[in-house]
């Protein structure tokens, strides 16, 4: 299944098209910053990327110039009215970007996707119902790490048996947690700016999120940093990285002890 980065400020237009899509690609959402775009990239490595160009003037441009620069080779598909768009196409570059016009219906996104991709759409579609099939029930779990590379191996580890959504910040989890719900999460407790503490009290401080367990991630390995950790109560923690059977078999005893 191919994977798409999609760019934009969350809100309804977003959130369907991000509904839509992810019936027939793995979708990952992004905010529209430059800083949090680079390290998507390196860990989702896309093969498309949408960006909405809804609230255009709050936009950091910055990311044309990432895009067409250092990632010349993944097509650009991009979607606005005409006003929005037209801030924007001085930025675009050859043919590696590509405009809709909104109001457009999902149909014709995805038959852009699919020619953009060299995809036949029907075989997308067929695909996608034979997935739903295999794929049904699958758990959601959100890994927040500022890690690409840890990101990447609890990816690997994960991905087979469960649905995975992937955060480089307690910003931007919180973001995804507001955009689909996950079933439990993979929290790291060090990092910049908002920590896993911060991040876990944001979680905990909204009633219909605190039955959502938490699971700590830790690089620090002695006492004074456990301690600390267990204080916090989550629903378990694991030194990084973490081993891969253990990480499995922990995840289902806590899925099955709060179902």
């Amino acid at each position: 299944m191919k994977k798409i980065l999609l760019i934009g400020k969350f809100n309804t237009v977003v959130n369907e098209t991000n509904q839509f899509l992810s019936q027939y690609f793995h979708v990952q959402l992004c905010s529209e910053n430059a800083g949090v775009l680079k390290g998507m990239l390196k860990i989702v490595n896309p093969d498309l990327i949408v960006i909405s160009l809804i609230g255009a003037y709050d936009i950091d441009t910055s990311i044309f110039f990432l895009l067409s620069d250092q990632y010349a080779q993944i097509p650009v598909l991009t979607i606005g009215t005409k006003e929005e768009s037209g801030k924007f196409f001085k930025y675009y570059e050859g043919e590696q970007f590509e405009n809709l016009i909104r109001p457009v219906e999902n149909t014709v996104i995805m038959n852009a996707i699919c020619r953009r991709l060299g995809l036949e759409e029907e075989k997308v579609e067929q695909e996608a119902r034979e997935g739903k099939k295999d794929n049904s029930g699958k758990k959601r779990i959100l890994v927040v790490d500022d890690n690409g590379t840890a990101l990447r191996t609890i990816k690997a580890i994960l991905e087979d048996t469960y649905e995975v959504a992937l955060a480089i910040s307690g910003a931007q989890a919180m973001t995804s947690i507001g955009k689909k719900r996950p079933d439990l999460i993979l929290l790291d407790y060090e990092m910049p700016v908002c920590d896993g503490k911060m991040t876990l009290e944001m979680i905990r401080a909204d009633e219909d999120l605190t039955s959502i367990p938490v699971v700590f991630l830790t690089a620090i390995n002695n006492r004074e940093n456990i301690e600390a950790v267990l204080k916090l109560k989550p629903a378990g923690y694991f030194l990084k990285p973490p081993v891969k059977d253990r990480l499995l078999q922990e995840i289902q005893k806590i899925l099955c002890e709060t179902n």
